[in-house]
């Protein structure tokens, strides 16, 4: 029987597989883990399910001599030194697949909320603003026709894609159209790229200031893709018309960042896979790619 360290509690039923196959030890405080106790939990563990916050670096590897799995609870890894887990024989998995038409969907909701003011027109309601039917306030734009721009066209970007058909809207993603293309033609530009050194900070001051005044932008992808002090300034300039991020940098993000006083922004505590058929999916995929490397077999989930 192996020893297991699990980051946060999960959805799902297959958290008892893995606790009755070895001993599993689960942060389950409700808060973020402290670097401190990670450094000491996983001093004496096998098998590492871990989330997209924790960052799981070369110090986290070497403080961990037994460590042979590690199972990432999202698609993407950039929160994981690969190349030193590789160096160490660590085997390292995700869950990819599962979360891909609940991300898609979370986007396609930040698109329309965004467009249409939801936030601002709900929150007006519930504050004893709603006394008429008013012609000017809440004015949005329509989607229906518009041009989005995906940037990253993998699974997510695509199953984006697909939403947009029934808006009949006009799909522009990269690399098919150069990014520069991208940006100054897009309605709505959707971010579904990983998170590597070439994509840190792609959406920069000069990358919005390309976009359309009346443009949207929206991340579901990670929050460094965006630079949060330019998105800042491009909606108290008038750059662009407004954002969605269910992603952000840093995450979680304090509620005193100055991010948070941009107009037409909304921001959602990176909830892109929140569905229960997903989180449960993704459960499985974790907790299997644990199970499978910790038999001695092959991670049927495996980070190339």
């Amino acid at each position: 029987m192996a020893r297991v360290f699990v980051t946060r509690e999960i959805a799902g039923d297959a958290i008892a597989d893995l606790r009755a196959a070895h001993e599993v030890d689960i942060w389950a405080d409700g808060t973020s883990l402290p670097r401190a106790e990670l450094l000491r939990r996983i001093a004496t563990a096998d098998g590492l399910l871990c989330m997209v916050e924790d960052r799981i670096d070369r110090e986290v590897l070497d403080a961990a001599p037994k460590l042979r799995a590690i199972a990432n609870y999202a698609v993407g890894t950039d929160n994981i030194d690969l190349g030193s887990a590789r160096a160490r024989g660590i085997a390292v998995g995700n869950t990819p697949g599962v979360l891909t038409e609940a991300t898609a969907d979370l986007a396609f909701a930040l698109l329309l909320a965004a467009a249409r003011h939801l936030p601002e027109a709900a929150g007006s309601v519930r504050e004893g603003q709603w006394r008429v039917w008013e012609t000017k306030r809440w004015n949005g734009a329509e989607l229906f026709g518009a041009t989005l721009g995906i940037i990253g066209y993998g699974r997510i970007g695509r199953a984006v894609a697909r939403r947009a058909v029934g808006f009949e809207m006009t799909v522009l993603a990269t690399p098919t159209t150069p990014l520069e293309e991208l940006l100054e033609r897009s309605d709505v530009v959707s971010l579904h790229c990983p998170l590597t050194p070439q994509t840190r900070h792609l959406i920069d001051a000069a990358a919005l200031r390309r976009m359309k005044p009346t443009a949207i932008l929206v991340n579901t992808a990670r929050g460094p893709v965006v630079d949060p002090a330019a998105l800042g300034e491009a909606l108290r300039g008038g750059w662009i018309a407004g954002a969605g991020l269910d992603v952000t940098d840093p995450e979680p993000l304090p509620a005193d960042d100055p991010l948070l006083d941009a107009p037409n922004l909304i921001v959602l505590p990176h909830i892109g896979s929140a569905t229960h058929s997903a989180r449960a999916q993704m459960t499985e995929l974790a907790v299997a790619n644990l199970l499978a490397t910790l038999a001695g077999e092959p991670m049927p989930n495996a980070v190339s």
